[in-house]
């Protein structure tokens, strides 16, 4: 006994049995987590799409309030959105009346939304705000087209690359 316990003390490294399983170990952890790590990236990102999305409704709401005036030809915005004739409030026109600091970025590409063609829009039928938010550059892609407040609000990330009709979460295609 003695004899094996000081043939244990004397023992000063690894063998190459176990440093070879603990790499194996170390493999196998890395295979589960670098796809859970990309899954929360895309997610993060999506959750920002959404964010920017809804800052922009709550800058056009908050234009509306305001009973600002937006455009080349100065009109109300409350007259834009729910006029005889409602068109859409685009998001360089929030930016220029001071409703945000700056068209948002993109987290995908890191380069601005493109301000003309993101527009808010009020569907007086369905009583809600409605986003199409467009990326910038050659071949940018469409994150929204007319999705409602309500449905970002009640999808989240789900709704990234979807079109809206109703206004409703169950509506999305």
């Amino acid at each position: 006994m003695k004899k094996w316990l000081k043939t244990i003390k004397n023992e000063k490294g690894l063998t190459l049995i176990e440093l070879l399983a603990v790499v194996v170990i170390l493999g196998i952890i890395a295979a589960i987590a670098i796809p859970s790590i990309s899954g929360i990236i895309e997610n993060s990102k999506k959750d920002a799409h959404v964010a920017n999305a809804l800052l922009i409704i709550n800058a056009a709401k908050l234009a509306e309030a305001s009973n600002a005036t937006v455009g080349t030809t100065p009109v109300k915005v409350s007259e834009r959105l729910k006029g005889t004739t409602p068109t859409n409030v685009t998001v360089t026109e929030l930016v220029n009346a001071g409703f945000l600091d700056s068209v948002p970025k993109d987290p995908q590409s890191n380069v601005a939304y493109d301000g003309t063609t993101s527009v808010v829009t009020y569907d007086s039928t369905a009583k809600v705000y409605k986003i199409t938010l467009k990326g910038s550059g050659t071949g940018a892609k469409t994150y929204f087209t007319t999705i409602s407040e309500e449905t970002l609000n009640n999808v989240g990330r789900e709704a990234v690359g979807k079109t809206g009709t109703a206004g409703s979460a169950s509506t999305i295609s």
